[in-house]
């Protein structure tokens, strides 16, 4: 599914699930995957990337005497394996040998990760749920749920509303969360900057999707701006919205900007930006003439 609007001859392709969708949910540029920042060690704020980073570290450190060897092993052995399908049978086995594991929690995350990159998105969403239900203030999760949602789901879907309503509520939360947050003892002042900022950006990136999805250009435009200013790899798809937020709001010179912004950026959204650009730049002369 995908919308257009036509404006005086120039018709800029957005919005959607495949369209927001294209170029983020890659391998490549998948929030979820690096710069971690979990709240749900026990009296740390951890930062790392997923399996076997710093996160993984202090809670191992925290937590791995508790556990049985054979569980150790097996959550190690969750955390390293890099195949989604491969990853996600994993998980399964051993949420079922270890309910109630003090590794819950991650194996959630695991799981929701490993099923995005598989794009089945009703399954990332509900280990994303269950992982909040044990640890309601862990930021990765937030962001990546509430990022994720206003991607790849459509306006046809039976609840799209109430998904949207979700990620918002997600993104927000997280915002918050990242307001109070604690520099961790083992990591560095420029670390925890990074790793906060990249989560800040997609918060932004989330709400500004959702209000877009909702038609609601002044607010999306608030937040993209706040996910793209200073993002050193700002999204193409925010500036792309971005664009077409502005274009809405009569802010012609602005729009063409934006678009300008995205055609440097790589990828299948690069052509169209260009377009874009020149034919928004064209219409920001003449409505100057006039």
């Amino acid at each position: 599914m995908r919308t257009s609007f036509a404006i005086k001859g120039l018709t800029l392709v957005c919005v959607a699930a495949a369209a927001l969708a294209f170029a983020p949910i890659s391998q490549a540029q998948m929030p979820g995957t690096e710069g971690q920042m979990n709240s749900s060690v026990p009296n740390q704020t951890a930062i790392g990337t997923t399996g076997g980073g710093l996160t993984d570290q202090l809670q191992f450190g925290t937590m791995g005497h508790q556990v049985e060897r054979e569980q150790d092993a097996a959550y190690r052995a969750f955390l390293k394996e890099p195949e989604p399908a491969r990853k996600i049978e994993l998980g399964k086995k051993f949420l079922r040998q270890y309910p109630k594991s003090p590794f819950e929690e991650q194996i959630d995350v695991g799981m929701m990760n490993a099923y995005r990159e598989e794009q089945q998105w009703k399954d990332a969403y509900r280990f994303g749920d269950s992982a909040l239900a044990l640890s309601p203030d862990d930021v990765d999760v937030l962001t990546i749920i509430g990022w994720t949602i206003p991607h790849v789901s459509g306006p046809d879907d039976p609840d799209a509303q109430q998904q949207l309503n979700k990620a918002e509520t997600y993104a927000k939360h997280a915002i918050i969360v990242m307001a109070k947050m604690s520099k961790p003892h083992d990591a560095t002042e420029a670390q925890f900057a990074e790793a906060k900022a990249k989560r800040t950006y997609q918060a932004h990136s989330a709400l500004g999707l959702v209000y877009f999805r909702r038609n609601d250009y002044e607010n999306s435009t608030k937040e993209l701006q706040q996910a793209t200013s200073g993002n050193p790899t700002p999204d193409a798809t925010d500036l792309f919205v971005l664009g077409a937020d502005l274009h809405h709001l009569n802010r012609f010179s602005d729009s063409a900007d934006a678009f300008r912004a995205c055609s440097q950026i790589t990828g299948t959204l690069q052509d169209q930006c260009k377009k874009n650009a020149d034919a928004v730049a064209a219409e920001a002369s003449q409505s100057q003439a006039r």
